[in-house]
């Protein structure tokens, strides 16, 4: 095509913002494609719309311990539908008095807080129906902790989807023996 074929007077008109000018290299054919839309408000919304799903903690006792030794908290969280979750979910480990956090944890970004007095594990959303995930919080007993039952510890689980909060939080006891034992 010349300089002043047909094309350049079109191209220099004034385009919508958004448009695309296509020039096929056989001959002086061109076409426009319509802007791009941005999706409505309601749309959005849906696309973000917890989903219909019931997270459950499930109670798992860590394995006997020895003062001054370490045992593994195991926070066992499931979903027990109907639905996949859509959004994240939080699962917070409180430890009682006389038990410290000892990472390495899993999942690796699980990250301490208050002082030491609680674990926050953050899992993506897509948990499907039926299935679990499991943080792993290993612990260490002080020596001053006498030997029993050490209580005040629980696990608990937070997120937009959950419709039922009556089964987002468990205890969990230590024993604590002369020996620890599996």
């Amino acid at each position: 095509m010349t300089r002043n074929g047909s094309i350049r007077g079109f191209v220099g008109r004034s385009l919508t913002v958004g448009s695309a000018l296509v020039v096929l290299a056989a001959g002086s054919a061109c076409a426009i494609t319509s802007p791009v839309t941005k999706p409505a408000p309601a749309q959005v919304a849906a696309a973000v719309r917890p989903s219909n799903s019931d997270l459950e903690v499930i109670r798992i006792d860590p394995s006997s311990v020895a003062p001054g030794s370490t045992t593994t908290v195991h926070a066992l969280i499931g979903n027990t539908g109907p639905d996949r979750t859509a959004s994240p979910f939080t699962v917070v480990i409180t430890l009682p008095e006389g038990v410290t956090p000892e990472g390495p944890f899993f999942p690796e970004d699980c990250t301490e807080f208050q002082n030491g007095h609680r674990v926050r594990c953050v899992f993506p959303a897509g948990l499907p129906r039926f299935r679990s995930a499991t943080a792993v919080v290993p612990v260490r007993i002080a020596d001053s902790v006498p030997i029993g039952d050490l209580t005040g510890g629980y696990v608990a689980v937070r997120s937009e989807d959950d419709r039922n909060p009556d089964n987002n939080r468990q205890p969990f006891t230590i024993h604590v023996a002369e020996t620890g034992r599996d």
